[in-house]
């Protein structure tokens, strides 16, 4: 038998373990979303906590993650150890969902999510681990499955709560109802993972992974010149290009010289020296960075805005209650689940900006209908929920093709070896754009034009500067990278 077969499918197998171990703590993350949220308001409610303090508990959960996804994301770029980072961050996770299952006062509770907020902040270096174990052709179909994984999770998540609501019984010196029994349940689920991660999660060398992804054409090869991070850099590899780093200065890079060999390994040698110096976020102010990163605070700041407002919307203009909202919610979960599907379709016939483009379009029809339609909602009632399902659904129908398409662009303009920390800075931005969001659409309610005005304008904003950029949002072509 050939030994290299054998180690091919070893590799192979090791892979395919990792991806179902990732696809789990996804499906886990938006389980737990779902289940948790429609208790939380009574929950507090029985712990005499005010009615602000919804508000503090939801933020809180995103406040950590916004802190911990860059120090998580570093110390899997540094050490290259993404299953260590899991394993800790899990360790919040079920630490925080069982502080929630405690539940002793409102404070305890705020602290539950605060801790189980820390755990969520791995998901930057789970980004950052995709991006350096798939090739630039199937970035987009590998985040899609990833946040598809989620969005099932979102839909899953309600089915729990079904027999959640009916538990009530001791457990040691606590009592499990169905405010406190979805804490358990996580804690549980959580504990589940952590076996999985142990078992089945393999940190496996990134050389070897897209060897097996693109036989014909590896973007990576083995190379004798030593790096500071992984133990070999490479010529051909997007992360030593000069534009993701611009303080290289010495490594000038003569392309018409790139048949060259002597000349190739020694930019090689004065490339490395150069990389030694650089520290992550060194190069995230690049004008194509900047306008993806606005590109991810615009689509959460929108996204969680708007649904904090559909459900006031809907009780005052359709007289809507929890049955017809937990439908809205369920449909439009089903609408973007398929979504994320037709990216992950069309991104083989696609460029990644050109499904930017296309998302950030219905984004903005979306707005423009619920500017004209639900701003100040008239007509029978019939027009009035024909209005409400079409903006509703504009919206969602836009999101994936935003959210997938900008997080794939900024995997391959920025540098291959910080993915990790880089992703941890995006998902902060977006952090912040979820607790900003709803604390914008929750006070202005009552004046529906400011407030859509507003999102409006940061849709406009962003598709002047994605258009004024059109030209940077690329992939840089591989006669770059191989002499950069």
């Amino acid at each position: 038998m050939d030994p290299q077969a054998d180690d091919d499918n070893v590799l192979k197998k090791k892979q395919r373990l990792t991806n179902v171990v990732i696809g789990f703590i996804f499906l886990l993350s938006g389980i737990e979303y779902a289940v948790i949220l429609p208790t939380v308001w009574m929950y507090l409610q029985a712990l005499d906590a005010q009615p602000f303090f919804l508000g503090l508990v939801l933020s809180a959960f995103s406040l950590t993650e916004l802190l911990s996804g860059p120090v998580f994301g570093y110390w899997s770029d540094r050490t290259g150890k993404t299953k260590h980072v899991i394993l800790l961050s899990n360790c919040f996770e079920i630490a925080g969902n069982f502080m929630y299952f405690v539940g002793i006062s409102k404070w305890f509770l705020l602290a539950s999510r605060l801790v189980a907020g820390i755990g969520a902040g791995a998901g930057a270096s789970i980004f950052g681990y995709l991006t350096q174990h798939s090739s630039s052709k199937d970035r987009i179909p590998v985040f899609a499955m990833a946040m598809a994984c989620r969005q099932a999770g979102l839909l899953i998540g309600p089915a729990f709560n079904i027999f959640l609501r009916y538990c009530t019984f001791p457990l040691g010196p606590f009592h499990v109802d169905k405010f406190s029994a979805p804490g358990i349940f996580m804690c549980i689920l959580w504990t589940l993972i952590q076996f999985m991660v142990i078992f089945m999660f393999y940190d496996v060398p990134m050389n070897a992974t897209q060897s097996l992804d693109e036989e014909h054409e590896p973007l990576l090869k083995e190379s004798d010149i030593p790096s500071p991070l992984y133990g070999t850099i490479n010529s051909e590899e997007p992360s030593t290009n000069q534009e993701d780093f611009p303080v290289v200065e010495n490594a000038s890079i003569n392309t018409s010289c790139a048949t060259a060999n002597d000349h190739v390994h020694q930019e090689n040698i004065e490339l490395d020296k150069g990389f030694q110096n650089v520290k992550p976020g060194i190069g995230l102010l690049r004008e194509e960075i900047v306008v993806l990163l606005t590109a991810q605070f615009v689509t959460f700041f929108n996204q969680t805005a708007l649904e904090t407002l559909v459900t006031p919307l809907a009780q005052t203009y359709l007289a809507f209650q929890d049955l017809q909202n937990s439908l809205i919610y369920f449909l439009c979960g089903i609408e973007m689940l398929i979504c994320f599907l037709i990216v992950r379709t069309l991104s083989r016939c696609c460029t990644d900006r050109l499904l930017l483009a296309l998302g950030l379009f219905i984004c903005n029809i979306s707005c423009i209908w619920c500017l004209i339609f639900l701003a100040k909602p008239k007509g029978s009632y019939g027009f009035l929920l024909a209005e409400f399902i079409i903006g509703v659904f504009l919206q969602v129908l836009g999101l994936p093709f935003v959210s997938v398409s900008q997080v794939s662009l900024f995997s391959k303009v920025t540098a291959e070896k910080t993915q990790g920390f880089n992703h941890g800075i995006r998902r902060s931005v977006g952090g912040l754009a979820t607790i900003l969001g709803p604390l914008w659409a929750a006070g202005l309610t009552q004046n529906l034009y400011i407030m859509l005005g507003v999102m409006m304008g940061l849709l406009l904003l962003i598709t002047i500067m994605f258009s004024l950029s059109y030209k940077y949002l690329v992939e840089p072509a591989p006669s770059e990278t191989e002499t950069s």
